[in-house]
């Protein structure tokens, strides 16, 4: 069910119509988890200063990686929303919180698929610090969606593989 109460049902060979539903997982888990609504920039944000990467990998029906970028500030804000602590004293709590945040995202995207819910395991959440890296995937989509958390810019990706 979907937060209006409408069901939403898509194949998991129908990929057209996942990127709705992906942000829609987005804003339910932001909501649920740090009592905040998202916001969708009105131009594609500055992907400088996007120095932290949750990963999630997906495997099963559905094959690939959903990750989650954004800035240090916005970590800690999310690790000071889930843990009740000052942003300033997040520490390494914030890499916990993003990592738990990508990978609430991930199941409840899966579990808005149809067949996806139990034919999709999800991997531990891996969280990169830094961008001096290059990530190199055998992609056949990718869903990228953009947001804005307290005013800093989030990308939400779903590479799938395959």
């Amino acid at each position: 069910m979907t937060a209006a109460g409408t069901s939403r049902s898509t194949t998991p060979a129908s990929r057209e119509g996942w990127l709705p539903i992906l942000a829609l997982a987005m804003r339910e888990v932001f909501e649920l988890m740090l009592a905040c609504s998202l916001e969708v920039p009105g131009v594609p944000p500055q992907e400088e200063g996007l120095n932290i990467t949750a990963l999630v990998g997906l495997a099963g029906h559905l094959c690939g990686v959903l990750s989650l970028r954004c800035s240090a500030k916005s970590a800690a804000h999310m690790a000071s929303r889930m843990l009740g602590t000052d942003p300033d004293n997040a520490g390494p709590e914030m890499w916990d919180a993003v990592g738990e945040i990508c990978n609430m995202v991930a199941g409840t995207f899966k579990n808005k698929i149809s067949g996806l819910g139990d034919g999709c395991l999800l991997s531990v959440p891996t969280v990169i610090s830094g961008t001096d890296y290059n990530a190199h995937s055998m992609v056949s989509d990718n869903l990228q969606a953009a947001f804005l958390f307290e005013g800093e810019p989030i990308i939400l990706s779903l590479e799938i593989h395959g």
